[in-house]
């Protein structure tokens, strides 16, 4: 099954996979399982570490893909098509851009996004297709 780790998501699995439910840890862990994070999560983490809105420890933003690679998540580029039709993703109550491009991109893919952000059952009648618990 193939898998996209929200930003949160992403950084728990890395650093604090405490704060993930188990059955994402579960997730995670199955090697047959495909698990991805978007190249938008990466712009998300570099833009809020350089305006001081995040820290990371010991490691710097540039050095997540390499990090990642390790632990076998796969980074999913962006492509001209989901840029290009991304207007047709309702604007409910999510406003964060980075969140709504993610969400687009599982939409669109048809990948499980993985997320504890409550707010994104809103998609799920658009196509999205959600996992926490």
């Amino acid at each position: 099954m193939k898998y996209l780790l929200d930003t949160h998501s992403f950084l728990w699995v890395l650093f604090d996979d405490e704060k993930l439910s188990e059955k994402v840890k579960e997730i995670v862990r199955e090697p047959e399982n495909e698990i991805y994070t978007s190249v938008i999560t990466y712009w998300e983490i570099s833009l809020k570490y350089s305006i001081g809105k995040l820290e990371l420890e010991g490691i710097s933003p540039d050095e997540l893909p390499i990090k990642a690679q390790e632990i076998g998540i796969e980074t999913l580029e962006i492509s001209a098509e989901e840029t290009s039709s991304f207007y047709k993703l309702p604007k409910i109550k999510h406003k964060d851009p980075f969140d709504r491009l993610i969400i687009w991109q599982a939409i669109k893919r048809n990948i499980v996004l993985i997320s504890k952000d409550e707010e994104m059952n809103n998609y799920k009648e658009f196509g999205l297709s959600l996992l926490w618990k």
